[in-house]
């Protein structure tokens, strides 16, 4: 970790392995040009909801580990010299103060952007030093910069993770409305619909009481006018010869 790149590789690679535990790959992008005619790229950005309609708003995010004013502090602390320790916590001070202007000023650019970064440190021992000195509130005051370690960095993302479900569940709940009111109008022509055939069928049915009662009276009358005729004069009408019924013996 002595060389220069070889940290900031083993903060970023640290930082993407975080980002893929707890993101989706949609839901952020890798070296990123978050300032329109900028050439300047953010390691990540994460992509956050925008005001327009599928438009999205870019976190910058970038890893900072100044290894060797880190491993002076750690020098200091352990030789107990309090003058090498002012001095040593000052590097450390300066740098991440550097940091986060640098990453201000070529990251962060509202609305392309929220109006604020994160800068992660890579290390839980090397943040809470940035916490016991009280910089965090420097930092956000003086450069819209948050401080986040490897646990940290993951609360947050899992708060961001909560709200994008949420947005999600949103977004769902509008598409559920929208079906049931356009189900509610159908159910709604449905009903007249149905409400009409009703009273067509109890039209029908009316009609056709008073049909079946009037030709059944009719032919009823009808029938009690028909005179009663002699036995051998039905025979005859209808044919029937009385040795047709004997049974063969």
């Amino acid at each position: 970790l002595s060389n220069t790149k070889t940290r900031g590789i083993v903060g970023e690679i640290q930082l993407d392995a975080i980002l893929q535990e707890i993101l989706t790959p949609d839901q952020y992008d890798k070296e990123v040009a978050t300032r329109p005619g900028s050439s300047e790229r953010v390691e990540f950005a994460i992509k956050l909801p925008g005001n327009e309609a599928g438009g999205s708003v870019y976190l910058p995010i970038d890893a900072k580990f100044p290894g060797e004013t880190y491993a002076a502090l750690q020098d200091a602390y352990m030789g107990g010299d309090k003058t090498q320790i002012d001095l040593a916590y000052k590097n450390l001070e300066i740098f991440i103060k550097q940091s986060a202007k640098s990453i201000r000023e070529k990251y962060v650019e509202p609305p392309y952007t929220t109006n604020f970064a994160i800068l992660f440190l890579p290390f839980e021992g090397l943040y809470a030093e940035v916490v016991n000195r009280n910089l965090i509130e420097v930092l956000q005051r003086e450069y819209a910069v948050n401080i986040a370690g490897p646990s940290t960095m993951a609360a947050m993302l899992n708060a961001l993770q909560m709200g994008f479900r949420t947005l999600q569940i949103q977004k769902r709940s509008d598409e559920v409305w929208k079906t049931l009111s356009a189900v509610k109008t159908e159910f709604e022509t449905f009903g007249a619909v149905f409400t009409k055939a009703q009273d067509r069928i109890k039209q029908l049915d009316q009609e056709m009481d008073k049909l079946v009662g009037t030709r059944s009276r009719a032919i009823e009358r009808k029938l009690r006018s028909v005179q009663s005729i002699e036995l051998d004069q039905a025979d005859r009408i209808i044919d029937i010869n009385g040795n047709d019924l004997a049974l063969d013996e």
